[in-house]
């Protein structure tokens, strides 16, 4: 029997409103997002960490004191073991899903000792970000290596970086928003906006792929959807801090939407779960200014969570990966240009 350990990487998030500061500032040291060099990150992040806490304190107010975020995710994990189990029946293989966050519990150097217990024959590393970004999988990746060295991990290590356009992956997004679609349909036209998280135009022009990916995923969403003349665009939400951050915004083409009179179908595109962005951001936030715009109607997809076809992707991209400890995306080559020098396919 073949042990496989598969690491299911997401943010995190406070699990109380007492963690809501240490979670900031776990946020914001991150060299990934702050990159400015120590001891100045650790002073930045203190600074954002004190100031954001009570406004983000309300937020998680409203959704019971805590994020949903680990909840959502070991659900996930969960439906992905069983899945793999039930593709590998009879196999001589056997597979074990360990959820890991970024920036709140559980973290690499706790799950690392998990896995090492577990004593597999081989590590696979997959994110809960289908589009790839140095802020995100990158960090998640140098984090688990970083644990791995303290904590004498050697089994043989494969990653998936990305999988933008993963078949599965596309037919779950374009699934829910079919069953959404023609509800909004009832007060006309419904313009969809695919709404991903925002990043600093910086981070970009640095060379990382994820505003292209995101792109490329919703170019692959709506080829599937089908629908004549789809009215479409994508967006950014969740802009932090006063740098200039990639656009449109959402808000912006929510308050184009109701200026066109047409409603609005939010699709959250780059969240695979239910958290803060998606159930107070959009749900209630951006639904208020859509509202007060006179929109006709203001609609929102759900997120992926545990979505048969997404489910069915992630299995896929663990069974599918040559173990030969590569970087790979979902498209077993490097899918980003040359030009993006922050991709990290070895391919």
């Amino acid at each position: 029997m073949t042990k496989t350990a598969v690491i299911l990487f997401n943010l995190g998030g406070p699990d109380s409103l007492k963690a809501v500061k240490p979670f900031l500032f776990n946020l914001f040291n991150d060299p990934a997002i702050i990159t400015l060099p120590q001891p100045f990150r650790y002073l930045v992040a203190m600074m954002i960490s004190t100031l954001r806490t009570r406004k983000a304190q309300g937020i998680y107010q409203q959704l019971g004191g805590k994020s949903p975020i680990l909840e959502q995710t070991m659900l996930q994990a969960e439906a992905l073991e069983t899945k793999l189990g039930q593709m590998t029946k009879n196999k001589g293989e056997e597979y074990k899903v360990f959820v890991c966050m970024r920036h709140w519990h559980p973290m690499s150097d706790v799950v690392t000792k998990k896995v090492k217990s577990y004593a597999p024959d081989h590590i696979f590393l997959l994110p809960l970000y289908p589009q790839f970004s140095t802020t995100t999988t990158g960090s998640a990746f140098d984090n688990w290596e970083t644990a791995c060295a303290k904590n004498e991990i050697t089994a043989p290590t494969t990653s998936i970086c990305c999988y933008p356009t993963d078949k599965s992956f596309v037919a779950a997004h374009a699934k829910l928003i079919k069953d959404m679609y023609w509800k909004a349909s009832e007060h006309g036209k419904p313009r969809v906006l695919f709404s991903a998280h925002g990043l600093p135009e910086k981070i970009i022009q640095a060379g990382d792929p994820y505003q292209w990916q995101v792109e490329r995923s919703v170019a692959a969403i709506t080829q599937v959807l089908a629908i004549d003349e789809l009215d479409y665009a994508i967006c950014y939400q969740s802009k932090v801090g006063p740098l200039e951050w990639i656009g449109p915004s959402t808000e912006e083409e929510i308050i184009q939407a109701a200026e066109d009179k047409v409603p609005a179908l939010i699709v959250p595109l780059t969240f695979v779960s239910e958290h803060s962005e998606t159930l107070v951001e959009l749900d209630v936030e951006y639904r208020k200014l859509a509202e007060s715009k006179n929109i006709p109607g203001y609609y929102r997809v759900p997120a992926l969570c545990t979505e048969p076809f997404f489910i069915e992707a992630l299995a896929e991209l663990c069974l599918n990966r040559n173990k030969d400890g590569q970087i790979t995306s979902s498209e077993k080559e490097r899918v980003c240009p040359r030009t993006f020098g922050k991709c990290v396919c070895s391919l």
